[in-house]
């Protein structure tokens, strides 16, 4: 999550929307996410931002257990490397480009003719009727 600068009104208002709906920066627990976020706010939030106050109050209360929380370091901004880690997820196509369909139309006719082929070969075999 990137709020900007949490020594801002503007960042803090950030993490107070994100907040919201959430008890933590990242996840269901407390993270490093949590713990960075907490060391970059110069100090507690002020009361018009309740939800940054409330986690704010619950993550100072953990002491020093802040550095044991799970997970990577969060940096608490968008940085050029994970824009670029997402762009890579670009290049994935998980249903198939429309560059093969020539090649699968082809394919595909090639079995068709082959099978009405292997059909009309075969001698029909006539059937009682009831």
């Amino acid at each position: 999550m990137a709020f900007g600068d949490l020594k801002t009104e503007q960042g803090i208002k950030a993490l107070n929307d994100h907040l919201a709906s959430r008890s933590y920066i990242d996840g269901y627990q407390p993270s490093q996410a949590d713990t960075a976020a907490f060391e970059a706010l110069k100090s507690a939030p002020s009361s018009k931002f309740p939800h940054a106050l409330r986690w704010y109050n619950h993550i100072s209360s953990y002491g020093n257990e802040k550095k044991s929380f799970h997970g990577a370091p969060f940096t608490g901004s968008d940085s050029k490397k994970s824009a670029e880690a997402n762009d890579e997820d670009d290049d994935v196509d998980l249903f198939g480009s429309d560059e093969d369909d020539e090649a699968a139309d082809k394919l595909r006719e090639e079995r068709l003719k082959a099978y009405s082929e292997k059909k009309a070969k075969k001698p029909e075999i006539g059937r009682a009727h009831v």
